[in-house]
């Protein structure tokens, strides 16, 4: 009897944090085909249109790791369904509310109650699982990651062009009500930490100036202010850590990274693969509709095959990661991903479009045989007192590394085409960024699989 009840509160638990897992990548990619409509009906222009996709990526990275803490002193639970509540009425708000103080302040609740999310979600999965099925678990909450990726720009591009922009925050909001209900009535139990202890709020300020600082940096490149900011956020860094080493409750622990070497080096494959990866979409969008002329729903359908191949794969992956080294899956997944992203350096007008669904398949698999393991071994390295920070540093390390990645192609786009207009006369130039760009990937990438190999066993 108590086995079976077991298994159907980690089942609940299981739809709860996929749900979650699914909404919060779904809700980002879909109101990126938004934009456009809400430009036009609002009349917003192209900055304000960019400070509401960068508004939410900001709050998500900033308030991560300090939720990620608080989450493990007053529970993981309480913290998630806070955190569902904050995305769910943000969302309902954001169908109404369309004055500009508004939508930006809107877009950055959004941006907390993901951290909030996210930062508590693998935690709880984690907590509420016996270790040799921990594997599996994430691997399927990873697969829900991908299928939100999958379904956004299809399902959110579908939902405005028939029911308007609004109808997407209506559809993320309406989730975030499934989760929420679901949560009060079948999540038993509550999962923290070590409780007591003083929140560490001057660490947590300091986190935020720094990545705010860094991220803006990352952002504004390749314009001569980004070298400012990432420069304060340099001394900003020095400061929190030093403040970090000193406290008696930190925000962030240190000596985590100093003193567990796979947690520290399963961080470091996780930002590099992120910085490797995050741009390819991107850039293949770009290479679809301009040199070979695609529509954008022929583009969408694609660049579709590389998050169907993650999410086919990720629980597979998650599974054989309770059996199998991090360091030798996690690493494999790698590889593969350097491979498929050197393939992408010989793009050109001329290559058979068999060519590039097979390169992004490689990258699929690649990512999927990463993700999950890699995952598994950052969770497995800590006490269970620290779930939910290490749950968050894993995904602050995500958006740093999107960032990152966005930044490469970004700045290599205008250095090759001189940030002009792309027609006919700059494909060339275009695909030459490209290529440098995915060069770079492909470094980081190898890069990363030496991280990867290095980390050590996790048994």
């Amino acid at each position: 009897m108590d086995n079976r009840v077991e298994d159907y509160s980690g089942r609940a638990v299981l739809l709860v944090v996929a749900l979650s897992s699914f909404l919060t990548p779904f809700a980002a990619s879909s109101f990126n085909l938004a934009l456009p409509s809400m430009g036009r009906e609002l009349m917003l222009d192209a900055a304000l249109l960019g400070w509401l996709a960068l508004s939410y990526l900001l709050a998500s990275a900033i308030f991560l790791v300090p939720f990620g803490k608080l989450a493990d002193m007053v529970g993981r639970k309480r913290v998630f369904l806070y955190g569902t509540l904050v995305f769910t009425a943000s969302s309902l708000l954001l169908a109404f509310l369309t004055s500009t103080f508004f939508l930006l302040l809107l877009r950055t609740l959004q941006g907390v109650g993901s951290a909030m999310l996210f930062g508590t979600g693998p935690a709880i999965l984690v907590s509420s699982s016996p270790t040799g099925r921990r594997g599996r678990l994430l691997g399927l909450n990873v697969a829900s990651v991908y299928l939100g990726l999958s379904l956004g720009p299809s399902l959110g591009g579908a939902l405005t062009q028939r029911l308007g922009w609004r109808s997407t925050f209506l559809m993320n909001a309406a989730l975030g009500l499934v989760i929420i209900i679901f949560t009060i009535a079948r999540m038993r139990g509550e999962w923290r930490g070590a409780g007591g202890g003083k929140f560490d709020s001057l660490g947590s300020l300091l986190y935020g100036l720094t990545l705010l600082l860094l991220i803006y940096g990352f952002s504004s490149i390749p314009s001569a202010q980004s070298l400012l900011f990432m420069a304060f956020g340099g001394l900003s860094t020095l400061l929190f850590l030093n403040w970090e080493l000193r406290v008696k409750n930190p925000v962030l622990e240190v000596r985590m990274f100093t003193k567990n070497r796979v947690f520290a080096l399963s961080n470091l494959a996780a930002l590099l693969n992120y910085g490797a990866t995050s741009a390819v979409a991107f850039l293949m969008s770009l290479y679809l509709q301009y040199p070979r002329g695609f529509d954008p729903q022929t583009s969408g359908l694609i660049l579709l095959s590389q998050p169907v191949m993650q999410a086919t794969f990720s629980p597979l992956a998650g599974t054989l990661s309770d059996r199998v080294e991090a360091r030798i899956l996690a690493s494999t997944g790698m590889g593969i991903t350097t491979l498929g992203l050197l393939l992408l350096t010989l793009l050109d007008e001329a290559t058979p479009m068999e060519a590039v669904v097979l390169d992004l398949l490689i990258l699929g698999l690649g990512f999927a045989l990463f993700s999950s393991p890699n995952m598994n071994a950052v969770m497995s390295s800590v006490e269970k007192g620290s779930y939910g920070i290490a749950s968050a540093i894993l995904g602050t390390m995500r958006l740093i590394g999107q960032m990152l990645s966005m930044s490469i192609a970004t700045t290599a786009i205008a250095a090759s085409t001189g940030g002009g207009l792309i027609e006919p006369s700059t494909y060339p130039l275009l695909i030459q960024a490209m290529r440098s760009s995915f060069t770079i990937f492909s470094i980081l990438c190898l890069i990363g699989t030496l991280a990867s190999t290095a980390r050590g066993r996790m048994r």
